[in-house]
């Protein structure tokens, strides 16, 4: 990636739709007379039909491609309960690396991929209830763990989350992949690829290019880059920003233009690679690939233009206090002092207190939309009450939240004195949110085990002055305990010194 512009594949569902294959390719052998119809269900072909996997995979390394992309993109438990073969999740995964590496040999890289899944956990799929999930962090986190562990055994050299339409999936799938990690005891190189939806530059769920990469970026991809939905001639702007903000190194692979009235693409091999030129002639990128509609004729056009520039350098950025929500917030040394809504918090508010123990959460969010309007650029949200499940009105006021733009546009404080109940808020935020707080009040393990949590959800945290002898009381007090918490961070755990506030009471 740092001396030349690497190929990326293309479609494998192109490729498998033109095999023209019927329901018995699908089911055959174990799935022989299955309950319910296969046939789409490409990832059985991994089973049934490995030969076709291994052409395609074979023809596109001839056309020049440098990473072969695993057939695993709907190969997760979530996806496959929709075909009731949730049980061979692990079989699948594992064939479709363990071909692509006998393709590949030492002629390829295999990227491991893990598609969004068909839920969204930002979302609700009732419009009439808008608090609704019909998946939950934990649910993504195992079936991506799962999903990941399996194409690490067939031999994976690297993990690609691709056609990122809801960050919130993204990053429980990433906080699976650092459970599998810690599990396994090394770390696997992670390339993350958004999509962006419409001529908005948003995602499906609604956060801006800048704040999905201000929500993903704790994860220290290797990659991270752009695919799916739109062509390249739409990508552009954003292939732009994406060079401009990432201090990673940035990919891209468009589909074949935009789909024609019956969903087919029409773009030519010739067509895609005149439109790619200017993102390798602006030095923009370090891997280039192809999506939807495309084929082993885009990937040999692409491979020779490739050949003939230089990748996109990695450029030195300032590490700046940034959060975000739908929105970034990025604080820099010209910054006015952050604004943050406390009328969020059953302690800082008698309507909202009350509003919360009678269940009225849509009266209560309008508290929320108040304090956004009124100028909070950062809302914090606190449920500790004697007379409350904290954890079940954290989760179920967040979600309400993220399902108003007009709100969840702003980051999140997670304010509480218990740790069960930050997690459950963390557990619903897609953006970059603020956890309010730690001390060193109960020692530094517990201190430490929180913050490597906090890390995994990728949110910034308020350290409040404390430690075992109570409150900091005194200048030299407060210096030292503010000195101490930062070099346990920082210097013990590695965690990023711009996303620490101190709080000196």
């Amino acid at each position: 990636l740092e001396t030349r512009i690497l190929v990326l594949d293309g479609a494998m569902g192109t490729q498998i739709q033109n095999a023209r294959l019927a329901e018995e390719d699908y089911q055959s052998g174990v799935f022989s007379n299955w309950k319910m119809p296969l046939k789409g269900n490409h990832e059985i072909l991994n089973l049934t039909r490995p030969e076709l996997i291994k052409k395609v995979y074979r023809d596109y390394m001839e056309a020049g491609a440098d990473l072969i992309t695993t057939n695993s993109f709907n190969a997760n438990r979530i996806s496959q309960s929709d075909y009731g073969t949730e049980e061979f999740v692990s079989e699948m995964n594992f064939m479709a690396a363990s071909l692509a590496k006998e393709v590949a040999g030492d002629q390829a890289f295999v990227a491991g991929t893990l598609g969004p899944t068909n839920r969204t956990a930002s979302l609700s799929p009732d419009v009439d209830n808008p608090g609704f999930r019909n998946v939950n962090f934990d649910q993504l986190s195992e079936a991506y763990k799962e999903q990941a562990k399996a194409l690490i055994e067939g031999g994976a050299d690297l993990l690609m989350l691709e056609t990122i339409f809801d960050t919130l999936n993204a990053k429980a799938a990433l906080y699976g992949l650092n459970e599998l990690f810690a599990e396994i005891g090394t770390r696997w190189p992670v390339m993350i690829s958004g999509t962006i939806t419409d001529a908005s530059g948003r995602t499906l769920s609604g956060q801006t290019l800048e704040a999905f990469l201000l929500s993903i970026r704790h994860a220290n991809p290797i990659v991270i880059g752009l695919n799916c939905s739109l062509g390249a001639e739409q990508l552009a702007p954003y292939v732009k920003e994406l060079s401009d903000l990432a201090s990673t190194f940035v990919s891209v692979h468009p589909n074949a233009g935009l789909p024609n009235e019956f969903g087919g693409y029409d773009q030519s091999a010739k067509e895609m690679t005149d439109l790619v030129r200017p993102f390798l002639e602006n030095q923009q990128l370090n891997l280039i690939g192809a999506c939807c509609g495309s084929t082993p004729a885009h990937i040999r056009a692409i491979s020779k233009l490739a050949k003939a520039y230089s990748p996109r350098p990695l450029p030195s950025l300032q590490k700046l206090s940034a959060y975000a929500g739908l929105e970034p917030l990025i604080l820099r040394s010209e910054s006015n002092f952050l604004n943050i809504g406390e009328r969020t918090n059953v302690s800082g508010s008698l309507k909202f207190a009350r509003l919360i123990r009678e269940e009225k959460y849509e009266e209560a969010v309008s508290v929320a939309k108040d304090q956004v309007e009124g100028g909070a650029q950062m809302i914090d949200i606190c449920m500790d009450d004697a007379m409350l499940d904290a954890e079940d009105a954290m989760e179920k006021f967040v979600n309400m939240v993220a399902s108003e733009p007009d709100i969840s546009r702003v980051p999140i404080m997670v304010d509480s004195s218990k740790w069960s109940v930050i997690r459950a808020g963390l557990k619903c935020l897609q953006g970059k949110s603020v956890v309010n707080s730690i001390s060193l009040k109960e020692g530094e393990e517990p201190f430490l085990e929180m913050a490597r949590e906090i890390m995994a959800y990728g949110a910034s945290v308020v350290v409040m002055l404390f430690d075992q002898e109570g409150q900091a009381d005194t200048y030299e007090r407060k210096i030292s305990i503010a000195k101490r918490s930062y070099d346990l961070l920082v210097n013990g755990i590695g965690f990023p010194p711009e996303d620490i506030i101190i709080d000196p009471n």
